[in-house]
């Protein structure tokens, strides 16, 4: 399956030192995370990745990702450009091979096959997961509480006195 941000690397480029590389995306891949993430835009994304080789078929991937979003303010409804930045360690494992570990403090698991990882679709993965997910522009202030008032039809009858 391609992805629309797609950075395949075969399986055999990871020495036994381990093999560095940076991903950016191109402004086509670009407006096309920004559909799939449901963003007014992605403005930048680059991800640098350490690999190194662990038992069984499984990689390790360390991974720096800086990237700049366009999203919407909860708050204002306004558009704002936002900086995200985000450090993360994946495991890759062959297809089939994931556990069952439901510890949040695993390493995230991401299946390949065919002697291929992908890392631009692990990055966009880590994207939306860095994402604020209640995004606030700086400035924006929250509405200040409704006026008092009768809230309902029933909340006069709270101040009336009923016969003893």
């Amino acid at each position: 399956m391609t992805h629309e941000f797609s950075r395949r690397l075969p399986i055999e480029r990871i020495g036994p030192v381990g093999h560095g590389l940076t991903v950016e995306a191109d402004a086509a891949e670009l407006a096309s995370l920004a559909e799939r993430l449901r963003l007014p835009a992605v403005n930048a994304l680059t991800c640098r990745f350490h690999l190194r080789s662990a038992p069984n078929r499984t990689f390790i991937a360390e991974g720096w990702l800086d990237a700049v979003v366009t999203e919407t303010c909860v708050v204002s409804l306004d558009e704002f450009p936002l900086p995200v930045s985000d450090h993360f360690v994946v495991r890759f494992v062959p297809a089939g091979s994931e556990s069952d570990d439901i510890d949040p403090d695993s390493d995230d698991e991401i299946p390949y096959s065919d002697g291929v990882i992908d890392l631009g679709e692990a990055t966009a993965e880590q994207l939306a997961l860095a994402l604020d997910p209640w995004p606030r522009k700086p400035d924006a202030d929250l509405p200040s509480a409704a006026p008092d008032g009768p809230a309902s039809p029933f909340s006069a009858l709270r101040h009336k006195r009923l016969p003893t």
